[in-house]
């Protein structure tokens, strides 16, 4: 191989440690605020290393949002899976059934990947409350599934897209029904998708905050409205809020963990026909 490959290839390492670098330096200061001392907290030496790895931070914070942790998770789960599978079978209808209207409806539900959070709040908070699901994590949920919708039917429609239409008419001659097809045939050949689904939708609700701020009371808070209130007050206990910080990001971190690997594959399932 000539020098100039592996000097391409020098460059390239050295360019992807660079950015890895970058990328974690605002962990590193996170996990080192975290475990310092109101004491050592000195603008002079904040990129010290902490002196002892002291837990104290980590357990004030997790005792102080435990409760929010479990709303996140009572609203992110089910809300997470329940717009996976509309989207699934939106996708299904989308991608495999012709009805009059069709040509019109995909589209109309994509712009509302478009229509910003701020545009609706106002009639969002107002229709909640007209039917009694403002200040709780139903009302929350519902408005979480509804604005994930149009990406997760656009992601399974692409994916759907793919599955050869004789498969479906072998079901249909078998004498499977609109739910047959779906059950048997397609939702078997969707994990990739759901993957992909799952990830977005988890790390979109989990990490969401105006919506979480606007139609929640104090006892329903998610996570992310509990921990701006950790740097309330007169004085903020910075090592509190950078555990808290890091605790608040570790399920999405998990979660690309151990999905991670199949995200980009799901994510370019059904991009590329032939």
């Amino acid at each position: 191989m000539s020098a100039s490959y592996y000097l391409r290839r020098t460059s390239t390492y050295a360019l992807l440690i660079l950015l890895l670098i970058l990328f974690l330096i605002p962990v590193y200061m996170v996990l080192a605020t975290s475990f310092k001392t109101q004491q050592e907290l000195n603008l002079l030496r904040v990129w010290d290393p902490p002196q002892s790895l002291r837990m104290d931070a980590f357990t004030e914070a997790f005792n102080t949002l435990l409760p929010y942790i479990i709303n996140s998770l009572a609203l992110t789960i089910p809300a997470t899976i329940i717009s996976a599978i509309l989207g699934s079978l939106n996708g299904y209808v989308l991608s495999k059934w012709r009805f009059p209207g069709a040509n019109v409806i995909f589209p109309a539900m994509l712009f509302g990947m478009f229509i910003p959070y701020q545009s609706i709040l106002i009639p969002l908070f107002q229709m909640l409350k007209s039917i009694g699901m403002y200040g709780n994590l139903w009302g929350l949920m519902v408005a979480h599934i509804v604005y994930g919708l149009p990406i997760t039917t656009l992601i399974f429609r692409n994916y759907y897209a793919e599955v050869p239409t004789e498969m479906i008419e072998a079901g249909q001659i078998d004498g499977a029904d609109f739910f047959g097809i779906y059950r048997r045939i397609l939702f078997p050949l969707s994990v990739p998708g759901f993957v992909v689904v799952i990830i977005w939708q988890f790390t979109q609700i989990w990490n969401e905050y105006l919506f979480a701020v606007t139609l929640t009371s104090r006892n329903s808070w998610p996570i992310t409205v509990a921990l701006s209130q950790l740097g309330a007050g007169q004085a903020i206990n910075y090592t509190v809020q950078m555990a808290g910080s890091f605790l608040t990001a570790m399920p999405t971190l998990l979660v690309y963990i151990l999905l991670g690997r199949y995200f980009i594959r799901g994510l370019l399932a059904g991009s590329v026909k032939g």
